[in-house]
């Protein structure tokens, strides 16, 4: 019989703390003074930011120079010709 009780005034108790935590509030609400009545009773704590320290790392040791750039061979145009007495039309070379 207490189990039920309890258990029915805690969610109660729950849904109360809820219900006055997510009411609308303007953005600097936590200046106010306080979450109930607006007469400043409460916890006032300005919004935390969690977030891991920032690391910074020594520079490498040794910097790889870059790989050089791959030119493709240059291709010239043979215009068409006799060699010797055969005819050869027009091709790169």
């Amino acid at each position: 019989m207490w189990g039920k009780r309890l258990a029915a005034g805690l969610a109660l108790a729950g849904l109360v703390a809820i219900g006055v935590t997510a009411k609308p509030a303007p953005a600097e609400a936590w200046w106010r003074g306080g979450w109930c009545c607006g007469v400043g009773i409460g916890v006032v704590l300005p919004p935390v930011v969690v977030a891991p320290p920032p690391v910074y790392y020594p520079p490498p040791a040794y910097y790889a120079p870059p790989p050089t750039a791959y030119y493709a061979p240059q291709h010239v145009w043979v215009p068409a010709h006799w060699q010797g007495n055969v005819w050869v039309p027009g091709h790169w070379a």
